[in-house]
Order: C-alpha cells, then structure tokens, then sequence
C-alpha cells in the first residue's frame, strides 16, 4: 500500500456520500456520549437540549464533509456557547477527530470537519 490515497484527500465530498445522513448522525451520537462521559465536559451538557444540539451538529458535520449545509446553517457557535475554556473546546474537537479517526476518514478531512463544528462564526 503507497500513498495513493490523494483521489480521497482531494475529494471529502466522498465522506458524505459514504457516511450518509443517518451515519453523520451516528457520529455526533458518539461524539456527544464521549463529551457526556467526560467529567470535566459533562457539567456543560446540563440542562442544554441535546436533541437540538445533535441536529445543529449533524447539519454542520454534514456540511463539512461534503453533504447539504443544513437549515442550521454555517458557523459552529453551538459549543461556544456553553461557556467552555479554550482548552475544553479543542477536547471536544479532540473527540469528534476520535471518532471520524475510527471511520478511516482522511486527515485533510477531520481536520475540515472540526474547523466547521469548532469556530466562532463563518
């Protein structure tokens, strides 16, 4: 096995195409029960609507990797807005890279993938 791995790197559109709606919604699943188990994360999930939350990641996560922006739209605000330390937020970057990481998605990938679900504003 070389590095002929450029067609996937150049073209993360195949993510979504692979993934599928229902598998992005599999991945911030996981991604957010790995950020609930986390002692030091979990305290900022309380009383927030994760439901709502899941779907505004999904439609982002699903933006980033190739799929339709959603309705709700660009720009990953909804960590930040929990009030997380700058160090507490690139863990939950840390764990969504985990997870995609597991799914062999390619570097170039998870890397655009955390900048959209990771920034202030687009």
């Amino acid at each position: 096995m070389g590095m002929r791995t450029t067609e996937l790197v150049a073209c993360p559109r195949n993510a979504f195409d692979w993934l599928g709606p229902a598998g992005v919604r599999g991945v911030v699943s996981r991604w957010m029960r790995l950020v609930a188990s986390d002692a030091e994360l979990a305290p900022y999930l309380l009383g927030i609507d994760r439901p709502r939350l899941a779907t505004h990641l999904a439609a982002q996560l699903g933006g980033a990797l190739g799929g339709p922006v959603g309705a709700a739209g660009p720009g990953g605000g909804a960590w930040r807005r929990l009030g997380l330390t700058e160090e507490q937020h690139w863990r939950v970057l840390d764990y969504l890279a985990a997870v995609l990481w597991v799914l062999d998605l390619p570097v170039d990938t998870i890397i655009a993938a955390q900048r959209v679900t990771g920034a202030d504003h687009s």
